[in-house]
């Protein structure tokens, strides 16, 4: 279902562009890449390998366009941070990163819709997904990874996100073995 033309958007890159690598190679069409993480800027910024048909933004998703605070990872070996409180990052160690709702990050970059939209947003993605299934967006693909492990009720969280997308007119079309990567097909309105 990819072509040249496609417009993807990559939400949480960390350190591996291998899924975006792999849809320049595969469609040889352009990857928008986003990530506010310290370390995945950073790394981004020493990579000369990347293809010119991948763009890095160094701001992340959320329902709103604001300058939040950012809790990075415990373990110093680790990239992903999180604007949610949860096992794995520090809650006394945060800097403040840029976040842009997917209405104006759509309105920057002059596009009216996206073929496929990957979100790895360590849990950010039950506070998003309203705002994106609720906007003018079409989007034909959902690529999630969901991070229910992460609270208390997220058994119940990811529930009312599967019924949201399937209100929307979402389909799964494919589970990985984890059962953590769940990815989605628009087939109706």
């Amino acid at each position: 279902l990819l072509h040249p033309d496609a417009i993807v958007y990559s939400f949480g890159i960390g350190q591996d562009t291998s899924f975006d690598d792999a849809i320049i190679q595969k469609h040889n069409c352009h990857v928008h890449g986003y990530d506010p993480t310290p370390k995945s800027i950073e790394w981004i910024a020493q990579r000369s390998d990347l293809s010119p048909k991948f763009h890095f933004h160094p701001f992340g998703l959320d329902k709103e366009t604001r300058i939040t605070h950012f809790n990075l990872p415990k373990n110093k070996e680790h990239v992903s941070g999180s604007i949610i409180n949860h096992q794995n990052v520090d809650e006394n160690n945060m800097v403040e990163v840029q976040m842009k709702s997917l209405i104006d990050i759509v309105s920057e970059n002059n596009h009216s819709y996206i073929d496929v939209l990957k979100m790895d947003i360590e849990g950010s993605e039950y506070c998003v997904i309203e705002s994106i299934l609720n906007s003018s967006i079409e989007i034909r693909q959902i690529l999630l990874q969901i991070h229910e492990r992460f609270f208390d009720n997220g058994i119940e969280k990811t529930k009312e996100l599967l019924n949201s997308l399937h209100q929307h007119g979402y389909k799964v079309f494919g589970i990985s073995d984890t059962l953590e990567e769940i990815s989605f097909i628009k087939v109706s309105s």
